[in-house]
């Protein structure tokens, strides 16, 4: 209960120190809160990211796995380095494709290719749209609804018909509020049947690979993609869904060593090709995030540091002002523990109104984020629970030289002090 007093009594001493310094207590406030926002906002963004990156994962399917030609990850080359071994390796093949897709384990092996076009409809006209040219049963991996309209069948995709779904953007860019589905487009010089209208799901991998709601896209057969528009083949993309019934590493086994046979490579050859499952592009997010937020980390210590600074020269002013009163105490009985214990709860107290300050301004910034854009920013509990007890202990660390000196002061010397 004495305890609960004196921290109290420290809480009022130091609004009573905010009021008597408010230049050194706002840089002090100032520099905690600018710490803990860093912190708060940058967890809430990673946390928004990742889960809406999971989410985008999950709707590709928990099991699927990509082939392709070169490394996705952060420790693979892009291929523009001579000595990039990548650079030799040979494009995924239609032929290969085909293969792959019926192997026992494999449910659907779904072809992906990626260009650009322009598109026109009579007074309308959108340069360099993204387009996805897809196999027919792209909507098990692109989780999108489509309406009006409809997928294209797989008689369109076989024949190479030059039919086009639209994404709403596009849709309103080149029709406005008029209906588009039977209507002709002009797809780089070539008549194109709207078919449908889809509309993608926000989520922040679509969106950083251009494929949000917000940026206009179309999506093509594969088929026409390549003999209409000239599609690059070599960029050719498969997406893998094994059977239910088969584990995805046993499947993804089964496709490797189908590979491998087929391209003739010796046993103590690497691999020409890639096969990335979920768990590797997940591991690719936490080490460009884990870098990210290790930068905030960085960041926010310093800021951080400049608070504890304050928290020194604040307490020591205080420590000075207030010696006649440290003397009354200690010569009525307040002991060495007591007048450290009242000082370190003072200082405690400055860094905390920081972080509540921090704290609320990340969490509207989180809410902004939440609200304009397709990142779910979350404020974890875990991160509120580190930012306050960092705060507090920032308190602590650079109070502990004021309440020391305040505590080794002699009585008497104390109460002759002008």
């Amino acid at each position: 209960m004495n305890k609960l007093l004196l921290a109290l009594e420290g809480v009022g001493m130091a609004i009573e120190a905010i009021r008597g310094n408010k230049v050194r207590a706002g840089l002090t406030i100032a520099g905690v809160a600018i710490g803990v926002f860093v912190v708060v906002a940058m967890g809430a963004v990673v946390t928004g990211i990742r889960t809406s990156f999971e989410q985008d994962l999950e709707e590709i399917g928990a099991t699927t796995f990509l082939v392709q030609r070169r490394s996705s990850g952060l420790s693979g080359c892009d291929g523009t380095d001579e000595k990039c071994p990548d650079r030799r390796n040979p494009p995924v093949s239609f032929a290969e494709w085909d293969m792959i897709r019926r192997l026992p384990g494999v449910q659907e092996a779904i072809g992906s290719l990626a260009g650009q076009a322009n598109f026109a409809y009579r007074n309308s006209r959108v340069d360099n749209v993204g387009y996805d040219a897809y196999s027919v049963e792209w909507p098990a991996v692109n989780a999108s609804d489509i309406a009006p309209g409809r997928n294209f069948t797989r008689a369109e995709y076989d024949a190479g018909q030059p039919v086009v779904l639209v994404n709403d953007t596009l849709k309103a860019q080149l029709f406005g509020d008029s209906e588009p589905i039977g209507k002709q487009v002009v797809i780089n010089g070539r008549q194109f049947t709207v078919i449908g209208v889809y509309q993608p799901r926000a989520g922040f991998l679509r969106s950083l690979e251009g494929r949000g709601p917000d940026t206009p896209r179309a999506i093509i057969p594969l088929q026409t993609a390549v003999r209409s528009l000239d599609a690059f083949r070599g960029s050719l993309t498969l997406l893998v869904r094994p059977l239910s019934t088969f584990a995805q590493d046993e499947v993804m086994d089964e496709v490797m060593a189908s590979m491998r046979a087929r391209r003739g490579l010796r046993p103590g050859d690497r691999n020409t090709f890639y096969l990335v499952e979920q768990d590797r592009i997940m591991d690719t997010f936490n080490q460009l995030f884990g870098a990210i937020f290790a930068v905030g980390l960085a960041l926010s210590a310093v800021a951080l540091l400049v608070g504890g600074v304050g928290v020194v020269a604040i307490m020591m002013i205080s420590v000075t002002e207030r010696t006649r009163e440290i003397g009354v105490r200690k010569a009525l009985g307040a002991t060495a523990g007591t007048i450290r214990w009242q000082f370190l709860v003072e200082a405690a107290t400055l860094t905390s109104i920081g972080a509540i300050i921090g704290l609320a301004i990340g969490a509207l910034l989180a809410w902004v984020i939440r609200t304009n854009s397709s990142i779910p920013a979350t404020l974890p509990a875990s991160i509120v629970v580190t930012a306050l007890a960092a705060s507090a202990l920032t308190g602590v660390a650079f109070g502990m030289l004021p309440a020391v000196k305040a505590s080794q002061l002699d009585p008497v010397e104390a109460l002759r002090y002008e």
